[in-house]
């Protein structure tokens, strides 16, 4: 099973990183750049640290949250909602490997025991 198998239900854990990063984004956008010096506040970068460390305690490590990270550091980017961007494609391939997982277990059924499978030839061998 690899780290990717690990699908997230739309319970409280994904609602919490969800609002979670639209604060964090709507701090970023509205909030930050009227009191703070911008890209290069360590405010900005304070929270950016912070909002990933939660996100990856809540939803596990996902490839999604290293672009928003380092886009959130350069200057200008923080007008993007990165963080709620990634929180719903973390969710959105979680649904899709859910349902492919589901449909493979749906084709391919599960063996008998090969004790059994001895047992069902020796009873038709006997008939």
């Amino acid at each position: 099973m690899t780290e990717d198998s690990i699908t997230i239900s739309p319970g409280p854990r994904f609602q919490t990183a969800m609002i979670l990063a639209i604060i964090a984004d709507a701090l970023q956008i509205i909030i930050f750049p009227a009191f703070v010096e911008g890209a290069i506040s360590p405010a900005d970068d304070i929270l950016d640290f912070g909002i990933a460390a939660l996100l990856i305690n809540l939803l596990g490590w996902h490839w999604e949250f290293l672009p928003s990270f380092l886009a959130k550091l350069m200057p200008g980017v923080d007008l993007v909602p990165f963080w709620t961007l990634a929180v719903i494609n973390v969710y959105r391939k979680s649904k899709r490997i859910a349902v492919t997982t589901e449909e493979s277990r749906e084709e391919h059924p599960a063996l008998k025991d090969p004790r059994s499978l001895h047992d069902d030839l020796e009873h038709q061998e006997n008939r």
